[in-house]
């Protein structure tokens, strides 16, 4: 049982079916016993008027028959009940009920019987009165300062207050511009009425001005003259809410320091008579009914709140007192004293939980017995320990990290293909090109093993293809039950897509409760993007792929493309693609090869991956078990390398797009500002041709967003293409040098890192870093160079890059590594041995790692203690001349990018200039090489000289180093003086700079 729960002292269930609201309870002596004890009267909507006296019964049959005083059965529905003193030349109290179109008064009346069965109670009307509009709600007070009897003021449900004096009708008012009614309340002590309108804000009429005003026969219009004579009717003041209020209450208590409190739905609030806020509490919940109750702080006032999460919470003022729970969502809250209790909180639900609690908590009385002393067995202890030490290591043997997968689902998603086309297709795009668009039928069935109440299926799929539905809302299943879904898929762009797989993926429950995900992977036919044709005999692009078995029929392959194929012998074929590219495939007669050519590179990816996977099912049906493919010719290098300039410079065009688009709103709103200056202006201005400089700045913004729009598709579509490419490229990699499925796996997330681009992370970028990771670890020169890859930290944050240049580099040489044996694993990091000195640069505080610099085949081999010594420099501040300041750059960045990944290795296609170029710059880096490390080391040990002394060393050296550079680049570098100096500077980045992936 909770700590802070209501302490249920009586309860009682109402009635079957029955509705209750926040006026159909309230509480006072009704029976007029004069002991001061208070009597439960409620109605319901239903029409039964019940009252009730709760007491605790010793037996636990006939609590609620015995405390029910009176149960009557009224002809109405019952909105409000409240005891007052509503019959005139009396002081005892009466019951008044109001019904949507009544309002009648009862005598509660005791009669004390002479027998075992008790008192009997009589209801007897006094007088009602017949209403002429539906009623909403009602309030009661001593109207007009009147004292002895009380008044009774109705709101009905088309904003008419109607005033009674006992039995007697007094007058009515409109309330000026109502929409719907809303809570309505009387303050006694400042003698008017307070409502919440439908403008959302507290209004006050005093009832001096409700009585002076025009007399309502009828609503009128505010703006037109009035008819008869009178004031039109306005509040005394207004204060805005901003929400909808749920209640209202004046507490009429001494010491309440005249406070006025509104229940809204998401904040509580306190005002004086006169309007002016008190303090406002905003409620994280939101509230059913709430009631003030007297503090014992003077000051301030307590407060009863119910919210729909069934807590009853305690407030003194703003401040959480006491919070209880509750077995249901109260909407009328009362405060009662009975015989054998007092401050009892009475709270009724809406349908009918009448509950009479307190609040408290229930102490433990359990007290904990006491342990015998006893000494330790240490024995024990030891073999217990053993034992936990025996299943710690068993713990431990084991690699399985994550939970071990049950051995059958819940469900079982199958997926099937059509093998035909649909027809009529189900595509968005009629055709293409004078080409139909088809659309093939997907079925997915989901079986269950056990109950599955609710679970949701969604379709993934890579445009630029399509489905009629993505997202389908399962029915509950039973055990053994199964469900059948279908949708289309199609072709919904004009460019071949770069992936034929989609995902089906299915979200449920479990039977207790635990979210399970399912998922099955399906495979697209490709006569779907593309359509049989007649070969081509000219192309741009050609790839030869190798095999070792003698060459087979492509129609028997192929056979739903082989209708328009005019070679009976089965040795060409060609697909068509519904976005106008051609690819055509071509067996040779004498040799086992194949031919794959088209006029665009990317588009022979869906074609050789299609032939790929179809040949090594062919040979598998006839037994072959040697089967090999194999790619001999030189990768298209150059030919991928299209693709990416073009993805690459749309990137570029959509920032480009991005920054003019700014500037062109920053223009528009600043002309805005001017001529919303000039319009205000008293004294009218000329506009001085403001206008029509907006009417251009709107023109520009509108071509700019309708260019960057149109950028985006093309952008959407060169990704798709880039990535059929980088598919083609990996796929020949994997031909080429025998990849196993795990290698080509990573190979193909190392170039294929995104799925799609994103404004923040792109391609290009994500691409440079993974490959240059590989190239620092699996495919670097020696261990050596992946233990300091290992102690350096994280590069800087990836952004849109310059140029391209870098990217292909690295792409190149990646490839020359794989071509020379390069292993593609990730668990060589973990194989490798980090020395101790780099050990100690990955410890906090120590310097970058130390760049190797290029060689024939040498590595430079520098002493360990000599690596602390060695920081990072910046170029020469003499370096002055822009020129010289972007060729320097630009050699080192070279110089840098060949030392990254090992230094002594040459891209694939080199020219011949170019590697003199090259060797050179390498002999003369290993001469400055020997001396820089010396020269470091002994400038950082005297680090107290004095600054002459220094500049004076480093003139020598430049001096030094210009002699013996200015011949050799003479020869190569024409024009300016002092470009010999490049060299130098280039081979000082090759050591500056830790590895170009960072830079």
């Amino acid at each position: 049982m909770s700590l802070f729960k209501a302490r249920d002292w009586w309860s009682a269930v109402l009635g079957e079916g029955e509705e209750f609201d926040q006026g159909c309870l309230c509480v006072g002596d009704v029976d007029n016993s004069g002991s001061g004890h208070d009597k439960v009267v409620v109605g319901s909507y239903m029409g039964m008027l019940r009252i009730f006296s709760p007491h605790t019964s010793k037996s636990s049959e006939g609590g609620v028959a015995d405390a029910l005083l009176l149960e009557v059965q009224l002809q109405n529905a019952i909105i409000q009940v409240e005891v007052g003193k509503f019959v005139s030349c009396s002081e005892l109290l009466h019951l008044a009920v109001l019904h949507p179109r009544k309002l009648s008064v009862y005598s509660v009346s005791g009669t004390a019987g002479n027998v075992e069965h008790g008192d009997q109670y009589q209801l007897k009307l006094v007088y009602e009165h017949n209403l002429q509009r539906t009623a909403c709600n009602m309030t009661y007070g001593t109207f007009g300062g009147v004292t002895g009897h009380h008044s009774l003021c109705i709101q009905s449900m088309d904003g008419m207050l109607m005033f009674f004096e006992q039995d007697s009708y007094s007058f009515g008012r409109f309330l000026p511009g109502f929409l719907l009614p809303g809570p309505l309340v009387y303050n006694p002590r400042t003698d008017s009425f307070l409502t919440v309108s439908s403008a959302r804000q507290l209004e006050s009429y005093k009832y001096e001005t409700l009585a002076v005003a025009t007399e309502a026969e009828s609503r009128q219009d505010p703006d037109l003259p009035l008819k008869t004579g009178g004031k039109r009717l306005t509040p005394d003041w207004t204060f805005i809410l901003g929400e909808q209020a749920l209640d209202l209450c004046v507490p009429s208590f001494s010491h309440s320091s005249s406070s006025i409190f509104v229940l809204g739905e998401r904040n509580l609030y306190c005002l004086r008579d006169n309007g002016q806020i008190r303090f406002m509490k905003k409620l994280e919940f939101n509230p059913s009914c709430f009631l003030p109750y007297a503090s014992v702080t003077d000051g301030t006032t307590n407060l009863l709140l119910g919210n729909h999460t069934n807590m009853l919470l305690v407030y003194q003022d703003v401040t959480l007192k006491w919070a209880a729970q509750l077995s249901f969502v109260p909407v009328a809250i009362r405060v009662a004293n009975f015989p054998e209790i007092k401050g009892v909180v009475v709270s009724l639900s809406s349908d009918g939980h009448l509950l009479c609690s307190y609040m408290g908590t229930d102490p433990s009385f359990f007290s904990t017995p006491k342990v015998d002393a006893r000494e330790a067995d240490y024995e024990q202890v030891d073999a217990e320990m053993k034992k936990l030490q025996k299943f710690i290591r068993e713990a431990t043997r084991t690699q399985d990290i994550l939970p071990k997968a049950e051995a059958e689902e819940d469900l079982i998603v199958t997926v099937a293909v059509s093998s035909s086309m649909d027809n009529p297709s189900q595509a968005l795009i009629q055709d293409i090109d004078g080409l139909p668009v088809p659309s093939v039928t997907v079925q997915v069935k989901v079986k269950a093993r056990c109950v599955v109440q609710a679970s949701k299926l969604t379709v993934g799929i890579q445009p630029p293809l399509a489905v009629t539905q993505e997202q389908f809302v399962l029915e509950p299943m039973g055990v053994g039950s199964s469900t059948v879904v279908a949708f289309s898929a199609f072709l919904n762009g004009r460019y071949p897509a770069a992936d034929l797989t989609g995902d089906v993926t299915v979200s449920y429950s479990s039977p207790t409760g635990v979210p399970r995900v399912l998922q099955s992977r399906f495979s697209l036919p490709l006569a779907l993007v593309c359509v049989p044709s007649f070969p081509a005999k000219t192309t741009k692009f050609k790839i030869t792929v190798d095999t070792n078995q003698p060459p087979v029929n492509l129609n028997a392959i192929f056979p739903e493309f082989s209708a328009k194929s005019e070679d009976k012998d089965g040795n060409s074929l060609a697909f068509q693609f519904l976005s106008g590219a051609k690819v055509t495939v071509q067996a040779s007669k004498t040799s086992q090869r194949y031919r794959i050519q088209s006029d665009h590179f990317e588009d022979m990816w869906l074609v050789v991956k299609e032939l790929v996977q179809r040949f090594d099912q062919h040979f598998s049906k006839l037994g072959v078990k040697d089967f090999k493919k194999s790619f001999s010719g030189p990768l298209p290098l150059q030919e991928y390398f299209l693709s990416v300039d073009n993805h690459f410079q749309l990137r570029v065009s959509a920032q480009q797009y991005q920054d003019l688009l700014s500037e062109r709103a920053v223009q528009f709103r600043a002309i805005q500002r001017r001529l919303l200056t000039r319009f205000k202006d008293k004294t009218p201005a000329p506009l001085q041709n403001l206008d029509t400089l907006l009417d251009a700045t709107y023109s520009q913004v509108i071509a700019l967003a309708e260019a960057a729009e149109e950028n985006r598709a093309l952008l959407e579509e060169a990704f798709v293409r880039l990535r059929s490419a980088t598919h083609l490229l990996v796929l020949l990699l994997s031909l080429w040098q025998g990849l196993t499925p795990d290698q080509t796996a990573i190979l193909e997330a190392t170039l294929l890192p995104l799925l799609q681009d994103t404004p923040q992370l792109g391609w290009e970028e994500s691409c440079d870093a993974a490959v240059s990771h590989l190239l620092r670890s699996c495919l670097s020169r020696s261990p050596k160079d992946q233990a300091t890859s290992l102690a350096q930290a994280g590069g800087p944050m990836l952004g849109l890059p310059s140029d391209t240049a870098r990217l292909k580099k690295h792409i190149t040489l990646m490839c020359d590594r794989i071509g020379k044996g390069g292993r593609l694993t990730l668990a060589s990091e973990a194989n490798v041995q980090v020395p101790v000195q780099i050990q100690n640069l990955a410890a906090p505080g120590g310097v970058e790692p130390i760049a190797e610099v290029a060689g024939d085949g040498e590595e430079l081999e520098l002493p360990p203690e000599t690596t602390k010594f060695i920081k990072k420099k910046q170029p020469s501040k003499k370096v002055k001349k822009d020129k010289e300041k972007k060729e320097v750059s630009k050699e080192s960045s070279e110089a840098s990018v060949r030392e990254e990944v090992g230094g002594a290795e040459e891209p694939v296609k080199e020219a011949k200039k170019e590697k003199k170029e090259s060797s050179k710059e390498k002999k003369e880096s290993k001469k400055d090489s020997s001396k820089e490390p010396k020269e470091e080391a002994k400038k950082e040990s005297k680090k107290e000289s004095s600054s002459s002394k220094e500049k004076k060393e480093s003139s020598k050296e430049k001096k030094e180093k210009d002699k013996d550079k200015e011949g050799k680049e003479a020869s190569k570098e024409s024009g300016d003086k002092k470009v010999s100096r490049k060299s130098s500077v280039k081979v000082k980045e090759k050591k500056k700079e830790p590895e170009a992936g960072d830079g």
